[in-house]
């Protein structure tokens, strides 16, 4: 019987640059505009963006955490057998008889399971390896969004009032994939204890209206526990249903999504009455001419324009009758001269 874990990724690698604590260079609004998870391509040193409000160690002993992977991983292996003998068992039944109180193939195997959970709960406790993390998933098209709220809270936010104390959130692919899921994780201290559990979730709903998918334990992440293990267990400490009913659940999200419609309504609203001002005040304000003051004949020269003005103010009669005169004082002339010359030649 062979036993295996797997790397964790529940802890931040040393000096690793995608990550932001309060001892940063940077303020965390910087990191998370220079960092979005839908454009950081894990090429394989970029798996995931982190967010600390604090910088602490581990609580847990490198000794203790050694011991409890042990204890977990041999454990889930037992079971991963138990459960495929189980399945081979021609002397279990498919179906119970509840006269002669034979439990059916599924009741079997359930039982073998829940007492695992149960195991694998004592052993967390007994070596202080308790911390999880609630699941979320977000699409591509709204991750950046979701994160840089949780990211916020989590430091100086809702989240900052609870026991969480750390977030991640999974970087893109490398090559496309249709309808990827970007996994975030709100990390709390200890997974069994539900009250705390169930506040996180709350703000979670509340503030956020994230799509929880659970309670998961780090140790069942290192020991390899997913949804697709042969053993069947449970690859979460806490369902969704197990901490909150549905309707409470669905009135915490309404909540938060009729409070998000009315600030976006009042944030365009103040947009287009802060524009419709900058259109009123913000450009000059051109006067038409009145039509009976054009004058198709004016000059456009200076003189013109004085011209122009000194008719129309009431000097033009004055200057139209003195050329008249002028004119029939030339005509005058013009005769005299004429009766003049007439009677020299006579």
């Amino acid at each position: 019987m062979s036993t295996s874990t797997k790397k964790s990724d529940d802890n931040i690698p040393p000096k690793y640059p995608y990550a932001w604590s309060p001892n940063s260079t940077v303020t965390l609004d910087e990191f998370i505009t220079k960092w979005k998870p839908s454009m950081v391509q894990n090429d394989g040193t970029k798996p995931w963006l982190w967010v600390r409000n604090e910088d602490t160690s581990s609580q847990t002993s490198v000794e203790d955490e050694a011991s409890a992977l042990v204890k977990a991983a041999t454990l889930l292996q037992e079971v991963t057998e138990k459960v495929e003998q189980i399945k081979n068992d021609d002397s279990i039944p498919v179906r119970s008889n509840k006269k002669t109180g034979v439990k059916s193939k599924k009741e079997v195997r359930e039982q073998v399971q829940a007492e695992a959970i149960e195991k694998l709960k004592e052993i967390s406790k007994e070596h202080g390896y308790v911390c999880g993390k609630w699941l979320i998933f977000a699409p591509s098209d709204r991750v950046d969004l979701i994160w840089a709220g949780i990211s916020s809270s989590l430091v100086s936010g809702p989240l900052s009032f609870t026991s969480a104390f750390c977030a991640k959130v999974s970087t893109s692919p490398q090559n496309e994939v249709p309808g990827y899921q970007h996994v975030i994780c709100v990390y709390i201290p200890d997974v069994y204890d539900k009250e705390s559990v169930t506040e996180v979730m709350r703000v979670l709903l509340r503030k956020h209206g994230a799509n929880l998918t659970g309670v998961k334990s780090d140790l069942y992440t290192v020991i390899g526990l997913d949804s697709k293990h042969p053993s069947g267990i449970s690859s979460t400490v806490w369902k969704n249903t197990t901490l909150l009913k549905d309707a409470e659940m669905k009135e915490l999200k309404d909540a938060y999504f009729a409070e998000l419609t009315a600030s976006k309504a009042a944030a365009s609203t103040q947009a287009g009455a802060t524009k419709k001002s900058k259109q009123v005040g913000g450009k000059p304000r051109f006067l038409k001419k009145n039509v009976k003051d054009d004058d198709p004949f004016a000059s456009d020269d200076e003189g013109g324009a004085k011209q122009l003005s000194s008719d129309r103010s009431g000097g033009g009669t004055t200057a139209i009758k003195r050329t008249h005169d002028s004119e029939r004082e030339g005509d005058e002339g013009k005769a005299q001269s004429k009766v003049k010359r007439k009677k020299a030649t006579h």
